[in-house]
């Protein structure tokens, strides 16, 4: 199973680099759904907090600040704790 990537805290010019402040940005209430990816996201946290249980695998939280990448292949459950606003781009 894909695994997800998680960069905490990057800093202003890794962001600057990954070109973050152009991407989309996406809302979503309190919530729970399956999301499974028919190609990779990299997902920037602005606000929230999320719970991404990939199946067969333990839960990982991912929160403001955390930069992730959701690659090709990977089924999930995603739990959002907290409203949630995210910059996010695809691969």
């Amino acid at each position: 199973m894909p695994k997800i990537i998680i960069e905490k805290n990057p800093s202003e010019a890794r962001l600057k680099e990954l070109g973050v402040s152009a991407w989309e940005t996406w809302d979503c209430p309190v919530t729970e759904f399956r999301l499974d990816f028919d190609e990779t996201e990299k997902a920037y946290i602005l606000e929230g907090e999320i719970v991404v249980t990939p199946d067969g695998e333990p839960s990982v939280t991912i929160v403001p600040g955390d930069y992730a990448i959701f690659p090709v292949g990977l089924k999930s459950m995603w739990k959002v704790t907290k409203q949630l606003r995210k910059h996010y781009s695809y691969d």
